[in-house]
């Protein structure tokens, strides 16, 4: 099958990014993974030689009669056809996955990591590991360090949600059509936050509007729902510079400022007059 443009498809043909996709995911017979397009299969069966069920998921209905053709012989296959971000599992399956391992379109890796991890005020909690072949300019923002120029939302994101590791790089020349870019394989564990933020709700929207203009500081950013004076004595406490900007913030301080700005809330400074519950 030649690779579709529409559906941002480069069938993976490394044999070392397999086996080191296969290696992070450590899988056992016991495991129900779930792949997001398998394309032609190549992981698939390693996958399927590994573990006790795949799901895979295909939107290409082209691919769907040679999938089911080249596994008919796996009883432990199960093909489902359509859009993963449109698809109910707990609905069609009787079993859920507990692992994702996936070379997932480059062009909706953003939602896809959405529904795999849910939300900061909705943890996805589902999966005991994601591993996940992506762009490698998504996973270095994923794996990124506070205070590193490609420090953002998604990275404050993802680390609530999950501890994250960028395992190794696979070169666009591994894949048929090559991209334009190299990729990456990430590791992602779902887990709680070792530190507890007391408004989910409350943390999201801070890192929402902190890191909606990233050249201006943060008490700029966030001005709309505290004041700069109200939130610069909260900052120092916190050992965080008046100054600072939204990505040199650790994960963890943006917990302890979202845990110090919901009593704020509760003491009803905020200068939109609105109280986080």
């Amino acid at each position: 099958m030649k690779p579709r443009k529409q559906f941002a498809q480069h069938w993976l043909k490394s044999e070392k990014a397999l086996q080191e996709i296969i290696e992070a995911a450590t899988l056992n017979p016991e495991d129900i993974v779930l792949e997001i397009g398998p394309g032609t299969g190549i992981l698939t069966r390693r996958l399927l030689d590994a573990t006790q069920t795949v799901i895979a998921a295909e939107r290409d209905r082209d691919l769907i009669k040679p999938l089911n053709q080249r596994f008919q012989t796996y009883s432990n296959f199960i093909l489902l056809e359509g859009d993963f971000l449109k698809l109910d599992l707990a609905a069609v399956v009787n079993f859920l996955p507990n692992k994702v391992v996936a070379n997932i379109p480059y062009n909706i890796t953003g939602p896809i990591l959405e529904k795999l991890l849910g939300s900061i005020a909705h943890p996805n909690r589902q999966y005991d590991k994601l591993i996940l072949l992506v762009q490698k300019e998504i996973a270095e923002r994923v794996c990124a360090n506070s205070g590193s120029k490609i420090f953002g939302a998604l990275s404050v994101r993802s680390q609530y949600l999950a501890h994250c590791e960028k395992r190794s790089v696979v070169p666009a020349k591994a894949f048929s059509p090559p991209p334009k870019v190299d990729s990456a394989i990430i590791s992602l564990t779902p887990r709680p936050f070792p530190l507890t933020a007391n408004s989910p709700q409350l943390l999201e929207k801070l890192v929402k509007l902190g890191f909606a203009n990233r050249r201006k500081m943060l008490r700029n950013n966030l001005k709309s729902i505290i004041s700069p004076q109200q939130l610069e004595p909260i900052l120092e406490q916190l050992e965080i510079s008046p100054l600072a900007r939204a990505e040199a913030i650790s994960v963890s301080n943006w917990v302890r400022l979202c845990n110090q700005l919901e009593f704020v809330s509760n003491a009803s400074l905020f200068t939109d007059g609105t109280r986080q519950n």
